[in-house]
Parts: structure tokens; sequence; C-alpha cells
């Protein structure tokens, strides 16, 4: 079992979802509120590897949702530097176990890194009803 360390918006649905989906691993689950880390370019960047900068955006954010901000038409440096001034631009949540941080919650990337497997059949009934949903998107963006 690993000790995760979890950057999240407090009160996203999904990313409660998501920590109840490490727990019934048996992973513990240390949350930080994103939106108040002094982070840095490098840390930041740390968290998203070489994916493309566009996919580290948080496609919820409301100037992205609105079109001021396009994600594809900005570079990394500008990119890094827009989300060190507002955050919620961030892709969440970020995810830190050990030396290695990812950025979002895609279930096979997780799975094949930390284990998702339920510790007992408690846990397997709340990770099956779970891992049917898109944990990915916002829940807000839905309900219209």
């Amino acid at each position: 079992m690993a000790t995760v360390i979890f950057y999240e918006k407090p009160g996203c649905k999904n990313n409660t979802k998501q920590k109840t989906l490490l727990t019934a691993a048996g992973h513990e689950v240390v949350a930080y509120n994103l939106l108040e880390q002094p982070w840095t370019t490098e840390r930041l960047r740390s968290f998203f590897g070489d994916r493309p900068i566009a996919d580290c955006f948080n496609r919820a954010a409301p100037s992205v949702k609105s079109g001021e901000v396009i994600p594809e038409n900005i570079n990394a440096e500008t990119a890094l530097m827009m989300m060190l001034r507002e955050p919620l631009l961030i892709r969440r949540p970020l995810i830190q176990v050990g030396d290695r941080c990812e950025v979002g919650f895609d279930i096979e990337t997780i799975d094949a890194w930390i284990g998702l497997k339920p510790t007992d059949e408690a846990n397997k009934a709340i990770t099956q009803e779970l891992l049917s949903q898109d944990l990915q998107g916002c829940p807000r963006n839905h309900s219209h």
C-alpha cells in the first residue's frame, strides 16, 4: 500500500470519489488544497511529465470554458505561468507517490502504478460503483 499525496480542489465531487477509490484499495491518502500550494514552475512541471501542456489544463476552469483561455494555443512556459497565477487552470488531481508524479486520474495508469484492487468485499462494491463513473471530468459540467 502506498502513501498518496493528493492535491485537490476541496469540495470537488470527483476528487472525493478518487480519494475513496484509493482508500478502498488500502492506500493512505494525504490531501492538500491544490489552490493554496506555493507552486513553482519546476514543481508543477514535474506532475505533467512529457504530456502536451494542453492536456494539463482543467477544462472546467471558467476561463477555459468561456474561451478566454484556449490551451492548444499556449506554449508550455506561458501555460505554467498562467497556472501559477490562476491555479484553477491546473487539471486535477495532482498525485505523488514517492518520486513519481502524475496529473489527472487515469484509472489504468493509476492501477498499473500503485493498484486499485479493493482490500476486501465491502470495498469491492464501492470500487465497482466508482469505476463505472467518469472520474476525470467535472460532474457539475454534466448537470445542465
